[in-house]
């Protein structure tokens, strides 16, 4: 875990600390039981290919939460987080082995907003490849 920023401190360009997780098959079966979604293109490999997948995909959400954990991290408040929202651009591939698919988390403090808030623009990639586009998260400061 990374240590918090200071809310009080945060000046555009400022940048959040890289974070990469690993995404392993185990991990989207325990997604579907949390959300209920059990589209087998999170688990079959057969269904996700016969779909034109290259492989088992991760749920977007899950990736979409697992971006929003590293600014709730960066924070150390989740309740500072007040606005977030990305576009899904790549699905994250998940492969049946021990390394899983690596996502990677950036973020950079991309403009200071009214009421004391700062939009942190986000750089989200899996396998050298951007998944989420125009990620973007608003904080509050202080």
């Amino acid at each position: 875990m990374s240590p918090h920023v200071d809310l009080t401190r945060v000046h555009v360009g400022d940048t959040l600390p890289e974070v990469a997780e690993t995404i392993e098959r185990l991990d989207l079966i325990r997604y579907a039981g949390a959300s209920g979604d059990f589209n087998p293109i999170h688990w079959n490999e057969r269904v996700a290919t016969s779909v034109g997948l290259p492989n088992v995909i991760a749920h977007g959400m899950f990736t979409m939460a697992l971006a929003g954990r590293a600014v709730t991290e960066w924070t150390g408040d989740p309740g500072a987080l007040v606005e977030y929202q990305v576009r899904f651009g790549r699905p994250v591939v998940v492969p049946d082995d021990e390394e899983g698919a690596e996502l990677t988390v950036q973020g950079r403090v991309a403009a200071l907003l009214d009421e004391g808030r700062a939009r942190v623009d986000l750089t989200v990639t899996s396998g050298g490849e951007k998944v989420l586009a125009q990620a973007k998260a608003v904080v509050r400061l202080g």
